[in-house]
């Protein structure tokens, strides 16, 4: 009796070992790609900070985004823009994209905007139900306008994390 147990708990091991090397292999396979400005990772999560030459403006502070595993099927994913001090205007534009692996490109399945005014601060985040057996990743777009002066902007990219099937 006892073999047979034994037996039958080698086997479910081996199975569950077999099972959970097949669900990560189609991510080993593309993981560490740098596809568009983004890896594939498979993280839980991921944030972006804008670095381009704009970002300590006049009025500009930062711009930042991020994305991250938040149960089986959702991503939360969330973008800020902050200024320097109270501005006329302020925005941040999200952008959620799937990578597509038959055409080596990212997707864009969802976004939305938020703008505020008289402020220096602004951020949304939003839950989504995704599907699994891909990367995604968040993109944001930060925008700040003070007077007569010329709209800053900048940009912010987390890398892809993989959701496994």
């Amino acid at each position: 009796m006892k073999k047979r147990v034994l037996s039958m708990i080698t086997s479910l091991a081996i199975l569950c070992s077999i099972f959970s090397f097949s669900l990560n292999a189609q991510a080993s396979e593309t993981e560490g790609q740098k596809i568009d400005g983004s890896y594939l990772t498979t993280d839980e999560y991921s944030e972006g900070h804008s670095s381009n030459g704009f970002t300590r403006g006049k009025h500009m502070m930062t711009g930042e985004c991020s994305i991250t595993k938040a149960g089986r099927d959702e991503i939360y994913c969330y973008g800020a823009t902050t200024a320097n001090h109270e501005v006329d205007k302020l925005a941040v534009i999200v952008y959620v994209d799937q990578y597509q692996e038959d055409v080596d490109k990212w997707a864009q399945i969802d976004s939305w905007v938020l703008e505020e005014t008289n402020n220096y601060f602004v951020h949304t985040d939003k839950m989504l139900e995704v599907d699994r057996g891909y990367y995604y990743r968040v993109r944001a777009e930060h925008f700040v306008v003070d007077g007569d002066d010329p709209v800053e902007e900048t940009f912010s990219v987390t890398n892809g994390i993989y959701l496994p099937k």
